[in-house]
């Protein structure tokens, strides 16, 4: 599973306008959802995951994720803030690179998959750095696209 065929252009903010987390996940869900009720579902699955344990995952990196049964496939957004938000990250660090994985129940597997390639490559300095730097969303997408080697 490759993160760039799963995220496209249009599913990429550059800059994200909001300015704090809740803001941020509803500008990143609706990057993935196309009606009200997707939205609402996907929120509230995001939130409900949140209350568990925070998907800040340290670096500045935040991976919101949810399963939510209206969507009929795995959806991914990514976007980056101008300047870092409270995100109660597990290190203790502000967030400004954000990825956001939503879909069905039944996509389950896939949905760890890209959560799991997400970390990996985050963890890595230079991707995180080259990433931070995108000026749009097709050069955000071409150095995630360089980070898999493609």
């Amino acid at each position: 599973m490759l993160l760039s065929d799963l995220l496209s252009a249009d599913r990429i903010r550059v800059p994200l306008a909001s300015r704090d987390k809740r803001s941020v996940l509803g500008e990143l869900i609706g990057l993935v959802a196309t009606e009200p009720r997707q939205a609402d579902e996907v929120l509230q699955a995001v939130i409900a995951r949140e209350a568990i344990l925070s998907t800040g995952i340290g670096y500045g990196v935040a991976v919101p994720h949810g399963r939510c049964d209206s969507l009929p496939d795995l959806r991914l957004a990514a976007g980056i803030t101008p300047e870092p938000i409270a995100f109660d990250a597990l290190d203790g660090l502000p967030v400004r690179l954000f990825f956001l994985i939503a879909g069905p129940e039944s996509l389950a597997g896939a949905h760890i998959k890209a959560l799991s390639r997400i970390t990996r490559l985050v963890r890595r300095e230079p991707v995180r750095q080259r990433l931070l730097q995108a000026r749009s969303p097709e050069e955000f997408h071409r150095h995630l696209s360089e980070a898999e080697g493609r």
